[in-house]
């Protein structure tokens, strides 16, 4: 039904920390359960109340702070088997979590039921309705999830059916389907869960995991089917192959089936949530992520490029501004001059399409490539290219020399890595040495150590990232190697690039046309001021 409302529920605090190599600490939980709240989820899990003494602190921290919007859940299971519900100690702790919602995960498949719980089908009914009617009494929301519910459906529909029933009947608030395996299709998801929409009038949920790359497809087909309430995290997190991911889902329900979720004008905060929780969780972005990548609105193929700059939608699904990302031109053999011009305005370079230069700066381009050059991560290397074939480069300092040793005193003591540095800054020698722990992190430190002093904000710099890649392995140690770094000055982030078969040399090269980026955006901006 268009314009239906569907409920966002957020579970990265719980479901997503299962991802392995990820974790938060407590401050870290309610950092980003604070901006759940902000960006409008409807549904934050923080955390299972009887397993995890850390998730019972956060419960008590997030009690300080007054949502705005979202509800804070505690989750847990139902009762142990032949446990009466008073003496179980995992309900009784979802009652001191303190939190208004809960949501409990009960057995839905009768594999579970015989070879996990070592327990009756009649058992595993009474479970979920003693845990259910127990949460009620004490004035909580109950939110049921069935795991495994789908394989549990296949096995036997009747009895999965008998469990949701059980949940329904002691006064369930909502009832979600989990496919906690991730084995599940759309087709199958849809007719599965249209039957329990039909069967069941109350909220519908779903619960998908990703072992088959198919989480996002089957939360819409759940929608689709009559599901009103969506289970997942954010970028996907979540055990073995992640969760159903929320940043592909959100704007997928709000742009493409015309339901409503979240904070109506939170769409555009998307992106800067997506990496929000990528720098919180210290993961590398996903640059290839529908909708908030980098990549996912970057164009290379010149023929794209130039219908893009007519018609945006002719190789865009949605405005990339509607979700907070931006759209970007993208350099390399597959470029045409439509992309050198939008690329160079994008910079900020005065071109025009009819320009010559355009070509000319092609032609660089092309020929440095040959040489193993690449420009798709190295944006202000290719700004620096454009300066110097528009002749309004400038050289700020000029290398009179540099040396670099590594020297190791034993089997058992680390490398010393020191860089001598001789620069010429208008007219005047700079003689300094650094160190590092490598050999290119002592030559940045040389190097910023010498041009502090005639300008200061190059201490605002710093090396975020560096790669190499080996442009002709067959070569084995005489190869050329390609360095990339990233740097950043805590507002902007930017790329160069360096070639060379000496890996020193090419990381010196990628090192100087960091710095000159710098300082050109520090004359532009001195410039516009004036």
């Amino acid at each position: 039904m268009p314009g239906k409302r569907v409920e966002i529920y957020d579970t990265t605090l719980r479901d997503g920390m299962q991802c392995e190599g990820v974790s938060l600490s407590l401050h870290g939980k309610v950092r980003l359960a604070l901006r759940l709240d902000e960006f409008g989820v409807d549904y934050i899990e923080g955390g299972f109340a009887a397993s995890n003494p850390k998730d019972m602190e956060f419960f008590s921290e997030i009690r300080k702070h007054e949502m705005k919007h979202a509800k804070v859940v505690a989750f847990g299971s139902t009762r142990r088997a032949n446990t009466p519900i008073g003496e179980d100690q995992g309900s009784l702790k979802l009652i001191e979590s303190g939190m208004p919602s809960v949501a409990i995960f009960g057995k839905s498949w009768l594999l579970h039921v015989r070879d996990v719980l070592r327990t009756t089908a009649e058992e595993n009914r009474r479970m979920v309705g003693d845990t259910v009617r127990f949460l009620k009494e004490n004035g909580r929301e109950v939110i049921f999830d069935a795991e495994h519910f789908f394989d549990g459906y296949r096995d036997n529909p009747e009895e999965a059916l008998a469990v949701l029933k059980a949940a329904a009947e002691n006064g369930a608030d909502a009832l979600v389907l989990c496919d906690t395996c991730g084995g599940m299709l759309p087709h199958a998801i849809h007719e599965i869960t249209a039957l329990v929409a039909r069967t069941f009038p109350i909220t519908i949920g779903i619960h998908c995991h990703n072992d088959c790359e198919l989480a996002v497809a089957n939360s819409l087909e759940a929608v689709r089917a009559g599901a009103t309430h969506i289970q997942g995290t954010i970028n996907g997190y979540g055990e073995r192959c992640g969760n159903a991911n929320l940043c592909s889902i959100i704007p997928s329900l709000a742009l493409k089936m015309d339901r409503e979720c979240g904070r109506p004008d939170a769409l555009k905060e998307l992106y800067g949530l997506s990496r929000f929780v990528d720098n919180l969780l210290d993961v590398p972005h996903n640059r290839h992520a529908p909708y908030v990548g980098e990549s996912a609105f970057a164009h290379k193929a010149g023929m794209h490029v130039n219908a893009v700059e007519k018609n945006p939608s002719s190789f865009e699904h949605v405005p990339p501004e509607t979700v907070g990302n931006e759209r970007r031109i993208l350099l390399s053999e597959l470029a045409g001059g439509t992309n050198v011009l939008l690329k160079a305005v994008e910079m900020g370079v005065e071109m025009s399409k009819s320009s010559p230069e355009v070509r000319q700066v092609l032609h660089s381009m092309e020929q440095m490539e040959q040489r193993g050059y690449e420009f798709e991560a190295a944006d202000a290397s290719f700004k620096l290219l454009i300066q110097k074939v528009l002749k309004r480069h400038k050289s700020f300092f000029d290398l009179q020399g540099f040396r670099v040793i590594v020297e190791k005193r034993g089997p058992n003591e680390p490398c010393i890595s020191e860089a001598t540095i001789k620069l010429n800054v208008g007219g005047e020698v700079a003689h300094t040495v650094g160190e590092g722990d490598g050999p290119v992190n002592a030559l940045d430190s040389a190097l910023r150590r010498a041009l502090t002093k005639f300008f200061p904000s190059i201490k605002d710099v710093s090396l975020t990232d560096y790669h190499v890649r080996i442009l002709d392995p067959k070569e084995a140690t005489a190869a050329k190697t390609r360095v990339i770094i990233e740097s950043s000055d805590g507002q902007d982030s930017w790329g160069t690039v360096g070639v060379s078969e000496n890996i020193i040399e090419a990381s010196w090269e990628a090192l100087v046309d960091s710095v000159e980026y710098k300082l050109f955006k520090e004359e532009e901006k001195t410039a516009e001021s004036v």
